[in-house]
């Protein structure tokens, strides 16, 4: 769900001949905090809502509501597996428009981030800053001490809040690289791209896969270290 709705809105936005071509950044920012907001509710008593990788990995690494190691690499690939059925019933609703769009950089935006000026550094440090917001955001605005019980900001409200974080990061953090804050969201799609017979797909970008991978990683480290440390 995350990944049909949230790149649902980007191919919305970007391919010829939509009705909701040229919308612009905010609608695309607004269907990304929905996204994530409804998926969080659709499986967070399922699976604790783990539909990020950074967020598992950085739970995993203080042990925060018990999750552990062990549990990582199962939950990682049912995430990229997820991403990649996302991204293929994407690519199936919006079937007619991919070859109604000429340009292969728009279409392999639909499934996956590039930077606006690719700089390696400083793509790097704007998926760690993103995706470090992000987690931190989870870990300290949904502390059990931080809600207040039976009222409507109880922990029901839980998922609207993490949507608000991932709206506000993607509208004031995801200029330089599209914020994929989310190392499943961009290499699952990236993956489906290389793999789906798209009229005209060009290039699946290899060569700047690893960023919004390895961005999220360490930003996601990062901000569980000092949840641990001021928390």
């Amino acid at each position: 769900m995350l990944i049909l709705l949230g790149n649902g809105v980007v191919a919305g936005v970007l391919l010829n001949k939509s009705k909701s071509q040229q919308a612009g950044w905010v609608v695309i920012t607004l269907g990304w905090g929905l996204a994530v907001t409804l998926s969080v509710y659709m499986v967070g008593a399922i699976s604790g809502a783990h539909l990020n990788p950074a967020v598992t990995v950085a739970l995993a690494s203080i042990g925060q509501g018990g999750f552990t190691w062990a549990q990582v690499p199962g939950y990682i690939l049912a995430q990229l597996v997820g991403a990649m059925l996302g991204a293929t019933l994407v690519w199936l609703t919006y079937l007619p428009h991919w070859k109604e769009t000429e340009d292969s950089e728009l279409k392999l935006a639909a499934f996956s981030t590039d930077a606006a000026i690719r700089h390696t550094l400083s793509n790097l440090i704007s998926e760690i800053v993103g995706t470090f917001v992000l987690v931190l955001g989870v870990l300290t605005i949904l502390r059990p001490d931080n809600l207040v019980p039976d009222s409507e900001f109880d922990t029901g409200f839980g998922p609207v809040l993490v949507g608000l974080i991932v709206l506000s990061v993607g509208i004031s953090l995801g200029g330089p690289t599209g914020y994929a804050i989310n190392p499943a969201r961009d290499l699952g799609p990236r993956l489906a791209h290389a793999i789906l017979p798209i009229h005209g797909k060009g290039t699946s970008n290899w060569g700047y896969a690893w960023i919004p991978v390895v961005g999220p990683l360490i930003g996601g480290l990062l901000a569980a270290m000092v949840y641990r440390l001021l928390w």
